[in-house]
């Protein structure tokens, strides 16, 4: 569960950390680095497509300035993923609450 988020930090189960990053349903991988910056590419994703999630969660940054381009979102939409896009605050909502009770994964950029 993500105990809490704000601009540039984020705790999950009591652990914090201070950059973008991928939280499973049973893990979290650190330093999540995109091709570009604030916008989501497909390449950016293959460890979540290949974990084949139910949903995905963008978090878009605090201020909502990562974008996803309608190719990556037609590419993660094919594979049978629904992709909520929201603002970082809102989407650690989101994610904790669909994670009871669906394979989720949320991907989280934590500034801008």
């Amino acid at each position: 569960m993500i105990d809490s988020y704000d601009f540039g930090r984020i705790v999950i189960n009591g652990k914090r950390y201070n950059s973008d990053l991928i939280v499973f349903p049973d893990k979290v991988r650190e330093g999540w680095w995109r091709k570009e910056g604030h916008r989501l590419h497909i390449e950016d994703l293959k460890d979540i497509l290949e974990a084949k999630p139910e949903v995905l969660v963008v978090g878009t940054g605090y201020s909502g300035m990562m974008t996803i381009p309608p190719e990556t979102r037609k590419h993660i939409e094919s594979e049978g993923i629904e992709l909520i896009a929201q603002r970082t605050a809102e989407a650690c909502k989101t994610f904790n609450r669909l994670v009871k009770f669906r394979k989720v994964v949320a991907a989280l950029h934590l500034t801008c």
